[in-house]
């Protein structure tokens, strides 16, 4: 009976073993005693924090019927910046999904080309530095002259002669840095405002709608530049504007004058507050108007809010 209730009560341990999620137990056979056994290794280790993913660069996407000229003008910036920062030969060149850079490149310098051709990246290293520039090796028939000439010792060089030390040259006086004026680059929040015609504003602003505002007027009434800055823009190749002229004014603010009849001014040209850029006119237009606009860092903003109030 002894035997049966033993061999029960070892069949009952060995399957409780069995079940046991833990490991089994270690004897040391020359002790005798029972280590405990091994840490098991948890089910799912922790994961390294994954590298916080490089930002991305400021790219723009071509979409069918953009021009440069546009992704420019909504993007802040010139179109020969964008021209040159993505190495485009013909700014009229561009295709769908193509991807523009909007910001330069890392190490590169925009270098301005003379006229209207667009700017071209290029190394801050010139490629003539990666040219080698060393003669070839001249071959020579075999004579007897030609043999006393390669064996020919070097002639001696003689000792240079010895240096003069120049006198020591005082340094110029630091002269102090003249204060930023109103239309400096960067310094976005000075910038001075004034009407850029004389007309009343027959349509105000209502983005998406219109981006700006519509100054009514005749036919040659001056367009003056609302604030001073640098022409950047003239043509008509943004769809609905007419003959357009953009002013950059600084790093954030441009201004767009749309629907001219002549203009006043030359891209590249600086222009100051209140100068004539153009007349009014009525080009891509139902109706003779100057249609203007304020854009903050490419965006539209209110062009009522920065104007000053008209006695």
């Amino acid at each position: 009976m002894r035997a049966i209730l033993l061999g029960l009560m070892v069949l009952t341990v060995f399957a409780a073993g069995c079940t046991s999620s833990g490991r089994a137990p270690v004897t040391d056979r020359a002790t005798g005693t029972i280590a405990a056994p091994p840490a098991r290794p948890a089910a799912q280790a922790a994961k390294a924090p994954a590298a916080a993913p490089e930002a991305a660069e400021e790219t723009y996407t071509v979409r069918r019927g953009d021009t440069l000229y546009a992704i420019a003008l909504d993007n802040g910036q010139d179109y020969r910046d964008l021209a040159g920062w993505n190495a485009l030969s013909d700014p009229n060149l561009i295709r769908e999904g193509q991807v523009l850079r909007l910001k330069p490149p890392a190490g590169v310098q925009v270098r301005p080309v003379a006229g209207n051709a667009a700017p071209v990246a290029q190394p801050l290293n010139g490629a003539n530095d990666l040219i080698k520039t060393e003669p070839r090796a001249l071959r020579l028939p075999y004579s007897e002259e030609n043999l006393a000439l390669i064996t020919k010792p070097p002639a001696p060089v003689k000792p240079a002669a010895a240096l003069v030390k120049p006198e020591p040259v005082k340094p110029p006086a630091v002269q102090p840095r003249p204060e930023a004026t109103a239309n400096a680059e960067g310094d976005d929040e000075k910038v001075e405002w004034g009407w850029p015609a004389g007309g009343r504003v027959s349509v105000g602003f209502s983005d998406p709608a219109n981006k700006g505002i519509d100054i009514a007027g005749k036919k040659g009434d001056p367009v003056f530049a609302s604030a001073g800055g640098k022409v950047v823009y003239i043509g008509e190749g943004l769809r609905g504007y007419g003959k357009l002229v953009i002013v950059k004014h600084n790093n954030t603010y441009l201004t767009a004058y749309a629907h001219n009849d002549t203009i006043a001014v030359k891209e590249q040209q600086t222009v100051v507050k209140g100068q004539k850029i153009a007349e009014i006119g009525n080009t891509s237009s139902d109706t003779t108007k100057l249609h203007f606009e304020i854009r903050r860092s490419g965006k539209p903003v209110d062009p009522m809010k920065f104007l000053p109030a008209r006695p």
